[in-house]
């Protein structure tokens, strides 16, 4: 069964900077071979999709260039370093997977930008 694990949120001060980490377990494949993604959800709002990464990168406009997703292989683990927070980027971070088409997510983890 797979399993993803997130972890690295807070509070923080609006342009300062945190590193979201999901740890995944119980893939079929190596971890390589596998789509990750994060998403936010803030109060009152639907979940939104935040990036990707598979070989490539992708990223919701709202955090491009403030956000960097990568991945270590070595330790089936995604990240997602966010800088210049703000605000808006308030939310519980979802990490999510997806195999033999069932979607998997974490539990989450707040991250509060407040002064």
């Amino acid at each position: 069964q797979v399993q993803l694990v997130e972890s690295g949120g807070g509070s923080v001060q609006p342009g300062g900077s945190l590193r979201l980490s999901c740890a995944a377990s119980g893939f079929t494949f190596p971890f390589s071979v596998y789509t990750m993604s994060w998403y936010r959800q803030a109060p009152g709002k639907q979940r939104e999709w935040v990036a990707t990464i598979f070989s490539t990168t992708n990223y919701a406009d709202s955090v491009k260039g403030r956000f960097t997703i990568s991945r270590d292989n070595t330790k089936n683990t995604v990240y997602l370093q966010m800088n210049s927070l703000k605000p808006e980027d308030t939310a519980v971070y979802y990490c999510k997977t997806r195999q033999a088409r069932t979607d998997y997510w974490g539990q989450g983890t707040q991250v509060t930008v407040s002064s």
